[in-house]
């Protein structure tokens, strides 16, 4: 009988990028619409690896399958970590990728480039009855440019600038975007642990 995966994010950029590296495993992948007319978790976290957690663990109980929690945000030195946990909602509770992104490029406003570091990371937990089994961190390190760059990706993916590819995200093709940022490496390790258990 095949696995059933659920992916617990309303984010459809996430789950377009998840669905794309699992998609070869023998694994029936379903999003949140498949629970009906739930209420959602509320994200309370003080960081990326209590939110993930939260979530695995809340709609786990929902659903008698494997349940992959996500929370990936941006880190900026120059604001101290900022917006972190807050990624999504960084210009406030009606945020949008456009007006988060016109507020980071205006706290950074005259910031020399090589104080624009910034990094992504990606907590995933996976869960099943109740129980996180797997648990994951992972990181892309770049910095934030003071213009947008790409009409791929999505979120902050048109300011990170990531050095060794001399290229936004937003300028990475889906596939190469996957290879090496932060959701990618979590997503890769996760696979691995699936196919460990026989999954694929």
């Amino acid at each position: 009988m095949t696995e059933r995966l659920l992916l617990a994010t309303t984010n459809i950029g996430k789950t377009r990028e998840m669905q794309a590296c699992l998609q070869d495993l023998d694994l029936e992948i379903l999003s949140l619409e498949s629970l009906g007319n739930i209420e959602p978790f509320p994200e309370h976290g003080q960081t990326f690896s209590e939110n993930a957690r939260g979530k695995s663990l809340f709609y786990s109980r929902h659903w008698d399958s494997l349940t992959l929690g996500e929370d990936s945000g941006l880190e900026i030195d120059h604001l101290a970590g900022a917006p972190g946990v807050l990624s999504a909602r960084f210009s406030g509770p009606d945020a949008t990728d456009e007006t988060n992104l016109r507020k980071v490029l205006r706290l950074l406003e005259g910031v020399p480039a090589e104080e624009r570091t910034a990094r992504f990371v990606s907590c995933m937990a996976l869960s099943r009855d109740g129980r996180v089994i797997f648990e994951i961190q992972e990181f892309a390190v770049g910095r934030l440019l003071d213009h947008k760059r790409g009409r791929s990706g999505f979120g902050y993916d048109p300011i990170f600038y990531y050095p060794p590819l001399r290229r936004t995200f937003a300028e990475l093709e889906p596939a190469e975007k996957n290879r090496v940022s932060h959701r990618g490496q979590a997503l890769c390790r996760l696979r691995d642990y699936l196919l460990s258990v026989s999954v694929g």
